[in-house]
């Protein structure tokens, strides 16, 4: 049966924090909101909660999983971006996109797209995500909670509490999140490519 964290959304509290971390470091899988839509989460080694959220998603090896940073410095260790690239990723962020990116060898093989070797990154403005990723030290491997054969991710802590009881280890609430998953651009072959429309404004990718 999954944990229910209530997280306060402007001010997290830090005895959750911690113990949200705890659980991560311990192999566990959480369901937690961003500034999109709630995501799957586990620490970036967690070979056992990827499978898990691939076998949740029913994904292929060709999905895009996401490192979700803290911020550039913590970005800049896991994918390779020059300096256009950053100048065009920078202009906004934090907020709701995912980029798609050529990953450095600090990232584990499992993650990568099996050809392009690429995975995907993004800097979330979210006080409860900025609150864990500070006290976890490093990225959360993350995936969209979107359930196979359903168009909209869920986005009620109350309903995923109900529906994946028993396939996560925790679900936290803190305050309202989008419906949307962000917006995907592909910088892998040296210009933006827009491949998912979601929260963040694409026009300037395009």
């Amino acid at each position: 049966m999954a944990k229910f964290f209530d997280v306060h959304p402007e001010d997290p509290q830090p005895r959750a924090i911690s113990q949200i971390v705890e659980l991560l470091r311990s192999g566990g899988l959480i369901a937690y909101p961003t500034d999109s839509c709630y995501a799957l989460g586990a620490q970036l080694g967690n070979k056992e909660a990827l499978d898990r959220i691939r076998s949740i998603r029913q994904l292929d090896d060709k999905h895009h999983f996401t490192l979700v940073c803290r911020d550039f410095a913590q970005l800049g260790q896991f994918v390779n971006i020059g300096n256009d690239v950053f100048r065009s990723i920078k202009s906004v962020t934090p907020g709701s996109y995912t980029f798609i990116l050529p990953a450095t060898k600090e990232v584990p093989r499992r993650l990568l797209h099996p050809k392009k070797k690429t995975v995907g990154v993004r800097i979330p403005r979210h006080n409860f995500v900025q609150a864990l990723l500070a006290e976890l030290g490093e990225p959360l491997l993350s995936s969209t909670l979107l359930l196979p054969d359903e168009e909209d991710p869920l986005t009620q802590g109350w309903e995923i509490k109900e529906r994946l009881d028993h396939v996560v280890d925790a679900v936290i609430e803190s305050g309202d999140t989008g419906s949307e998953p962000t917006t995907v651009v592909d910088f892998s072959g040296g210009t933006a490519e827009v491949v998912r429309r979601g929260t963040g404004d694409p026009s300037r990718f395009e």
